[in-house]
């Protein structure tokens, strides 16, 4: 059976020997026809510890090394790039603080004629003190 070969970000170098790479794949669903993203995390070898955190790197699987470790890196350290990921945070951030500096104007709402609604409501309790009555609401009237 074929080794397989993960591709994805170095995200933690702490420990001798080890990397944690995050894979990211994506599916579409079943029944609902989206395509999701699930990332999954992996330990994997990394003798000389050569690889730092943004790299992006290939993983084979491996037999087991330890309890969490059966994968090993085999991009050479040369050939391995930075992820553009942690650089385009930083770009987007500074084009949202240009973005708030410039604030777009809106033309101005056309005016609606409020005239008419005011004297509906006006004629309202006059209708009803011509009646004799109390203004009260339609419920009320129809229970008597």
């Amino acid at each position: 059976m074929p080794k397989r070969i993960l591709e994805g970000d170095v995200i933690s170098d702490k420990m001798d020997k080890t990397v944690t790479v995050l894979v990211e794949r994506r599916y579409r669903h079943p029944v609902y026809k989206k395509y999701l993203k699930r990332t999954d995390k992996y330990a994997a070898h990394d003798e000389t510890n050569a690889f730092k955190i943004g790299d992006r790197v290939q993983i084979e699987e491996c037999r087991p090394i330890s309890k969490r470790k059966s994968w090993k890196v085999i991009t050479a350290p040369g050939t391995a790039t930075r992820s553009k990921k942690t650089i385009s945070v930083k770009e987007g951030a500074s084009e949202k603080t240009e973005a708030k500096k410039a604030p777009v104007k809106k033309a101005p709402a056309p005016e609606k004629a409020s005239a008419p609604k005011e004297s509906a409501k006006a004629e309202a309790p006059k209708k009803a003190k011509a009646e004799g009555k109390k203004a009260t609401s339609k419920k009320k009237d129809d229970k008597k």
